[in-house]
């Protein structure tokens, strides 16, 4: 935790940055990228759980690009769920967001795919859309309707997915959930200034990650913030936590969709943190922005 910057109330968010700080320091990016995916593993592997009874998972290869599949016992739609995790681009695999797939599919009664895209440095910008994009295109050409999820930079890859996705004229993108996505701020003014130093991820991270993707300026599918219009793009959730730079790019793009005509559900979770997702269970806040998320992706997929 960063005590410069400003800090939430709730003490289960800070118990969660407490655990956190003893797994991924706070100046994570000034290390190695082996010395930074070692650490973000094993903060994964202290926050996973035990997969929801009969829950049937399988590694399989879509094309060049490695996926993971959850198939819930019981299954009520069509619909698949596409999850593009978080981590700077930089860190995350199948692993690092396994529980959090395994219980949205659990809630959803619905199956999901995640998908491993490759990372940067070793990879940069349009690596991962187009390894995203592949699996996207799979599922539509398959018949299966689908709602597009990502944390963070995943939010990222999901925004930019369904602005591809328009482009291309593929149909059958149900919803888009993104959560605290990074969608191309201009890293000075509204809350990358007022949360430069939040805990767990600060305005220097994200230029840093920026700068290690090396997406080009002016890509509006990097930069979903800069597309000329966003008119016909699928219903959105969009979730985003107080404490965190990222804050109003979440607020500028879901206020951009509503007056699009497109329809938004936003939410703002006023004692959370970016990452908030792995503290679902130990603060009341994340549970509670989880449970919203979890309700809004029923929705998308037909199975509320």
């Amino acid at each position: 935790m960063s005590p410069a910057g400003p800090m939430p109330e709730e003490q289960g968010i800070l118990a969660f940055l407490k655990l956190c700080d003893s797994f991924y320091p706070a100046d994570a990016v000034n290390a190695s990228i082996d010395q930074q995916r070692q650490w973000y593993d094993a903060l994964c592997a202290q926050f996973d759980r035990p997969l929801p009874a009969g829950m049937a998972t399988r590694d399989a290869m879509v094309g060049a690009v490695p996926t993971r599949r959850y198939r819930p016992l019981q299954v009520a739609t069509d619909t698949v769920l596409l999850y593009l995790h978080g981590g700077g681009y930089v860190v995350g695999s199948l692993d690092s967001h396994h529980a959090i797939c395994a219980e949205l599919a659990e809630f959803c009664r619905a199956e999901l795919v995640s998908v491993d895209y490759r990372l940067a440095p070793e990879h940069v910008w349009p690596a991962q859309s187009d390894d995203a994009f592949e699996v996207l295109s799979d599922l539509l050409r398959a018949g299966r309707p689908v709602v597009l999820i990502g944390d963070s930079a995943g939010g990222n890859l999901a925004a930019g997915l369904a602005l591809r996705a328009r482009a291309a004229g593929l149909a059958g993108i149900r919803g888009q959930a993104l959560i605290y996505p990074a969608l191309g701020g201009d890293l000075v003014s509204g809350s990358y200034h007022e949360m430069a130093q939040a805990p767990g991820l600060s305005t220097a991270d994200v230029g840093y990650y920026r700068e290690i993707l090396k997406a080009p300026d002016g890509d509006a599918i990097a930069f979903p913030l800069l597309a000329q219009t966003v008119a016909g793009l699928p219903p959105a959730f969009i979730s985003v936590a107080h404490f965190d730079p990222l804050r109003d790019d979440g607020r500028r793009y879901a206020a951009r969709l509503a007056e699009a005509g497109v329809e938004v559900w936003f939410r703002e979770e006023p004692q959370m943190v970016h990452a908030w997702l792995r503290a679902r269970h130990m603060s009341e806040g994340a549970a509670q922005g989880f449970q919203a998320l979890c309700l809004a992706v029923a929705r998308f997929a037909g199975t509320p």
